[in-house]
């Protein structure tokens, strides 16, 4: 016996402002980026460090652009051919932003590491500015130390939107974006380097920079993997499990009918798929199955798709995993 949630999930308005001001503050992040590479493309000159800084910024562009065509796919009504809805494009714009930058930043590294082994000298050479000549470096520091606080503040914006909103997606993005000032910072020690004599250091400031963006890669890849592989449905930082697994337990087997209770949870995006198993005292019928239903979405506005299942007992697999232990 089963019941479900109507058809259409409808936020509630406190989630929904907030995903208005996710959804501007990428948009003004993507108007940041465009500046960014502007700047960065009219001064990096032969520096490796600004070059793979160049690419970083570039790149910084595509969890923005997943996010937000991820979120048009999930406003689509579901349908016979996809009744989960389409709450996975959030996952599938997780994947493919990690996969962009793992592959890119792989490329970087090797670059980097290249022309360090082949110990390729970098010339910064200087232009003229309001009829001065001026060493291109010192432009490449004042640019990459003004496009450094932009990044940091709009990370923090966006890490405090991710949570509440529950979208790993965001969340990456913003983690990268705080993350960014490392870069800058990497890329004027890199140029600084390059002006007193030190060539060397331009290259080991971008495998640096190559190795964040690697890492960044390497981390979303394997979460969004797991998002879509169907593993238990985790905290937007992927650090526990979420916790509205063991709130909903608690929800229904405290119904006066249910013996006991467990629920398999499968994150689709910003939302659950949430089968719950019930042992109950005796018979039931539809009206005991929309009490445990009712009890269920009550626990948060997550709760999208919801099954209860009777059965005579519980699926051993579901007492398996660190989520009940805790």
């Amino acid at each position: 016996m089963r019941a479900m949630t109507g058809q259409q999930h409808q936020l509630p308005e406190d989630v929904r402002d907030k995903l208005a001001r996710a959804v501007r503050l990428e948009w003004i992040t993507l108007g940041y980026l465009v500046v960014t590479v502007t700047l960065v493309t009219m001064v990096m000159g032969n520096s490796q460090a600004m070059k793979t800084a160049w690419v970083e910024d570039l790149l910084s562009a595509v969890p923005q652009i997943a996010f937000l065509s991820a979120l048009m796919y999930t406003r689509h009504r579901r349908n016979p051919k996809h009744p989960y809805g389409y709450h996975r494009a959030t996952g599938v714009g997780h994947l493919v932003s990690g996969v962009t930058l793992a592959v890119v930043g792989a490329i970087m590294a090797y670059e980097s590491a290249s022309g360090l082994l082949k110990a390729e000298h970098p010339a910064i050479g200087t232009v003229q500015l309001l009829g001065h000549t001026v060493w291109l470096g010192w432009l490449m520091v004042a640019v990459m130390a003004v496009i450094a606080a932009p990044a940091v503040i709009l990370g923090r914006l966006k890490a405090k939107a991710a949570g509440p909103l529950h979208n790993k997606l965001l969340y990456a993005d913003a983690d990268m974006a705080k993350a960014d000032w490392t870069t800058n910072v990497a890329s004027i020690i890199g140029v600084l380097g390059v002006g007193v004599g030190l060539w060397w250091l331009d290259y080991a400031a971008a495998l640096a920079i190559s190795a964040g963006i690697l890492k960044d890669g390497a981390v979303n890849t394997r979460n969004a993997v797991l998002g879509l592989l169907d593993a238990r449905a985790t905290t937007y930082d992927n650090r526990k499990p979420d916790p509205m697994i063991g709130e909903i337990e608690a929800a229904v087997g405290q119904l006066p009918w249910v013996r006991e209770a467990a629920a398999r949870v499968r994150d689709m995006g910003m939302v659950f798929h949430i089968e719950v198993f019930v042992v109950p005292r005796g018979a039931v019928g539809l009206d005991q199955t929309e009490e445990a239903l009712a009890s269920v979405e009550e626990t948060g506005w997550k709760a999208h798709d919801v099954v209860v299942v009777p059965v005579r007992e519980l699926p051993d697999y579901l007492f398996d995993g660190a989520a009940r232990e805790e």
